[in-house]
């Protein structure tokens, strides 16, 4: 990026000890995910950001959203682009305006991007932002926060070669529905009903499926993959949509087996899990709910023998590490930030595993 390109005025230093200047924060979609993730995650990063514009198609979300934190408010992405008190941009709006909003913040000449996941609704558009990332400098991060969480990166640390020797994996979410852990969070403005899988005909249980991986599998499927083989064709043998609303998934790819499932209830019992086993040692992670600011996910490495070794709980949870993450990245700092090569084939494995278990429920006839 030019120098020409950055805001001129000046900007107040935080506490960061690198002396590194506090950065205004726009956010694109003024939703849930906004008000009871990210606002109170920056609230604790005051010394790295400060909210400076709300932006969303509902003017009276935006304002009372935007009035938490001190900000301005808008219903159109050019107003919030063209805010020089807007350094980094964090969209936040529904996944089939990320690609062209991402790119639009690219092409402005902000600092850097956060993009909810999937940050893409295709390769094709993935690549298209990979692409314009380059061409501007910019970096592009997506806010899948288990990848960050500390729990799973010391786990990860320590495991050795489990990714080459471990045969199965299993990701397993239970949780009652999101407005819950939501309405703990924080009072949220114009929420949607949350979905449900009851007495839908196929092309909408398909639909409800294809959403279900996208934007609950979708947290996990970056850790899955790392237990992948790499280049080999993923395989979904089995999909159902469960009722209210979940699925179950199996899927193999070359001699690999995962099993994903999830299942959002009326009860109070939430479990968030994910399982590696291979012949001589196991990994399992229990983290903590999407919308939960409770510190790191727990995770525990087993040997064969019986020996064990825990880590966490950590006092940061991944909400944090990636922003701290992003305000790295906006400073020149690529540090633990995965690659856009890394960005680009999470996306791709998430999508292929929608429309093949999408498919999985659809009769013949219509999944051809």
């Amino acid at each position: 990026m030019s120098a020409d390109q950055r805001p001129r005025h000046a900007r107040p230093r935080g506490d960061d000890p690198s002396g590194r200047a506090v950065l205004g924060v726009g956010v694109l979609g003024a939703g849930p995910v906004t008000q009871a993730i990210h606002l109170p995650t920056l609230a604790r990063l005051t010394d790295r950001f400060a909210v400076r514009h709300v932006m969303d198609v509902d003017g009276a979300v935006a304002a009372a959203t935007a009035a938490r934190v001190g900000a301005a408010h808008s219903g159109t992405l050019e107003e919030l682009l063209a805010d020089e008190d807007v350094d980094v941009v964090a969209v936040c709006s529904p996944p089939q305006f990320h690609a062209d909003q991402v790119i639009a913040a690219l092409r402005a000449g902000k600092r850097a991007v956060l993009c909810e996941k999937p940050f893409a609704t295709s390769r094709a558009e993935a690549e298209q932002i990979a692409a314009v990332s380059v061409e501007t400098g910019v970096p592009v991060l997506v806010g899948a926060m288990h990848t960050f969480d500390p729990g799973w990166t010391a786990a990860r640390r320590a495991w050795g070669d489990l990714p080459a020797r471990a045969h199965t994996v299993r990701s397993s979410i239970v949780l009652p529905p999101n407005p819950r852990f939501e309405d703990f969070a924080t009072e949220v403005h114009d929420r949607a009903p949350f979905p449900t899988g009851r007495a839908l005909d196929p092309a909408a249980r398909a639909g409800l499926l294809s959403a279900g991986v996208l934007g609950l599998a979708i947290h996990d499927l970056p850790l899955v993959r790392e237990f992948l083989p790499r280049g080999a064709r993923v395989r979904v043998h089995d999909a159902d949509l469960l009722s209210p609303f979940g699925y179950g998934i199996t899927l193999s790819a070359g001699d690999r087996h995962a099993v994903l499932v999830a299942a959002m209830h009326g009860h109070w019992a939430p479990r968030w899990e994910l399982d590696v086993i291979a012949d001589d040692q196991a990994l399992h992670v229990e983290f903590t709910p999407s919308y939960v600011h409770a510190g790191s996910a727990v995770a525990t490495l087993t040997a064969a023998d019986g020996s064990s070794r825990t880590f966490g709980p950590y006092d940061r949870n991944g909400y944090e590490v990636e922003w701290r993450t992003l305000h790295d990245l906006a400073h020149g700092d690529a540090g633990a930030a995965p690659s856009l090569t890394t960005l680009i084939d999470d996306l791709v494995l998430a999508v292929d595993i929608a429309e093949a278990a999408a498919a999985a429920v659809l009769p013949p006839e219509a999944a051809a």
